[in-house]
């Protein structure tokens, strides 16, 4: 498996997408650093890009690349090749790929203009959060068989990720002020990698009046040391929950 995984990294890595990907992520980090002196502020900027264009090309390249391999995969699997290690090693070449893309990218002007321990979590946060999004594409593109109609779910499960989950949840909060929505409220941000990954940056940088509403409840929880536990349990949760049903589809898939 590590051998088929080690192949599918390196066919990733010449890849425009991910070349470009690297090249794009360099540029504006180096950009927003050199332009910003201080660099919270530009590390702020940087969260936009972290919450919205990671997760989009996350799962957009995961579902393209394997739609794009299933030829490779059927003839790989008329050989004596179990369906489980395949399916796994699409996941860990595509993952490792993404996670080398936002390290070389974004981490080296975030590491060098950013030296304290903040930079380096950021960089953890955006490459888990890169994780979940290909493990979550991987499933719908082991869910449905035709390429437009897997890209097409993968678009709206962003969209609802990225802009609509934030809207409900103020519309459950604003709609119910008058009860106790505490723990319901930190229920809600665990259903939503992308809001999870934006409310831990936000917290560690100490920002969190941006939060809004909820920002005090989020900082009492999340800053403490279960809240820290608490978040990245649910993002391993994230990553390992989907990639299980991947596994579990495809290998009873008929293809």
């Amino acid at each position: 498996m590590l051998k088929l995984s080690k192949n599918i990294l390196f066919d990733i890595i010449k890849n425009k997408v991910v070349i470009g990907l690297s090249l794009f992520l360099f540029l504006v980090s180096w950009s927003l650093f050199s332009l910003e002196e201080n660099s919270s502020k530009a590390t702020l900027s940087l969260m936009n890009i972290i919450i919205i264009v990671i997760p989009l090309i996350s799962m957009i390249f995961t579902t393209t690349h394997y739609y794009n391999s299933y030829e490779y995969i059927e003839l790989l699997l008329a050989q004596p090749l179990s369906r489980n290690r395949l399916i796994l090693a699409e996941f860990i070449g595509i993952a490792t790929s993404l996670c080398l893309s936002i390290i070389f990218g974004m981490g080296l002007p975030m590491l060098l203009y950013s030296s304290d321990w903040l930079g380096a979590y950021i960089i953890f946060i955006t490459a888990a959060l890169s994780v979940s999004c290909v493990s979550i594409a991987l499933l719908i593109s082991v869910w449905t068989r035709e390429k437009s109609r897997g890209i097409g779910v993968v678009l709206m499960v962003w969209f609802y990720l990225s802009l609509i989950y934030d809207g409900l949840i103020l519309s459950i909060i604003f709609s119910f002020s008058d009860y106790p929505l505490e723990k319901l409220t930190l229920l809600l941000s665990a259903l939503n990698p992308i809001d999870l990954s934006r409310i831990s940056i936000m917290l560690k940088m100490d920002v969190s009046a941006l939060l809004g509403y909820t920002g005090a409840l989020y900082k009492d929880f999340f800053g403490s040391y279960q809240g820290t536990l608490y978040s990245g349990i649910t993002m391993v949760c994230w990553i390992i929950i989907p990639l299980y049903f991947s596994i579990r589809i495809f290998s009873k898939k008929d293809l």
